[in-house]
């Protein structure tokens, strides 16, 4: 799931996380005309929101003992990994990165923070932008998706995450600002066009995207510790979503995110491939593998 939601039969019985704060009320379960206090909130929407938080993909990150920074060092994330382009989409997909990286380049060079905060308003689209039109296509065939949009909006709320936790340490001008807006407004147009024609060719561009972003994150890490920039504290925003030790840095937080990156270059690609084969089924595939593997078991008892 892209949210831990507690069971609705336990949170009965469970003041709600704000109740300091709202002792004396009781939220209405009906829509209220006229709502513009708390106390309004439907009772539901209330449980909901004060029962869900992001929960990070990876599950390293996902484990009851906080990280050091020895651990984070020790994640295998194949640094130098790189996916071959084999076919013209693949070429396509691949020049069209290196295209796209031009700016960042020459624009921000070594604004590190700027940098990353460009990359994640960009690459918080390709999650959100599959993750919809496949949602609209289970809708149009009246049928399951096959596990793919929940881990695209996953992989959307995780990039919107890094965002977040960027500008706790980044304040940009206005024209960086407009520089944003604009480059998201025409990358999204342009990813959704594209997806629509091609989820192949989309799914790899995100893939080196991704692998672009590994590179970035290193270049980041290097940066750090040639003293280039401080390695000061951590905001508390990657200490709680991470699971970060309190006395967690600016380095562990980029280690973290440089992770996440790993894994979305690796799932786009594979997701390309997938395409490519016409094995669109992962659960299918899932379940199909789970049963070889107990039929495999009843046969060594036997």
């Amino acid at each position: 799931m892209i949210r831990a939601i507690v069971p609705r039969s336990l949170l009965r019985n469970v003041r709600p996380a704000s109740s300091i704060l709202m002792a004396n009320y009781r939220p209405s379960r009906y829509y209220q005309t006229t709502s513009t206090t708390a106390s309004d909130i439907p009772e539901d929407l209330l449980y909901e929101i004060q029962s869900t938080h992001p929960r990070p993909m990876r599950s390293e990150f996902m484990g009851d003992k906080k990280l050091s920074s020895v651990e984070l060092e020790a994640l295998d994330i194949g640094i130098d990994k790189h996916r071959e382009p084999k076919s013209f989409s693949d070429r396509f997909a691949y020049r069209l990165v290196k295209t796209l990286r031009l700016l960042p380049d020459t624009y921000f060079r070594n604004d590190y923070y700027m940098r990353a905060v460009m990359l994640e308003t960009i690459a918080a689209v390709p999650g959100m932008v599959g993750g919809m039109l496949r949602h609209m296509r289970s809708l149009r065939r009246l049928s399951e998706d096959q596990g793919w949009i929940i881990h695209l909006l996953h992989e959307a709320e995780n990039e919107r995450m890094h965002l977040m936790v960027w500008m706790k340490l980044l304040r940009p001008s206005f024209l960086n600002r407009l520089l944003v807006l604009g480059a998201q407004g025409i990358f999204f147009n342009s990813y959704f066009m594209l997806y629509t024609f091609s989820p192949k060719t989309a799914h790899r561009m995100c893939g080196y995207l991704e692998e672009e972003a590994v590179i970035s994150y290193t270049h980041f890490l290097n940066a750090i510790d040639n003293g280039e920039l401080p390695n000061g504290p951590a905001p508390e925003i990657a200490i709680e979503y991470y699971n970060l030790l309190p006395q967690a840095t600016v380095r562990d937080v980029v280690l973290a995110v440089r992770a996440d990156e790993a894994l979305h270059r690796d799932a786009n690609h594979h997701f390309s491939d997938r395409i490519a084969a016409k094995r669109e089924d992962i659960v299918g595939d899932i379940l199909a593998e789970q049963h070889k593997v107990k039929n495999a078991e009843a046969t060594k008892s036997l």
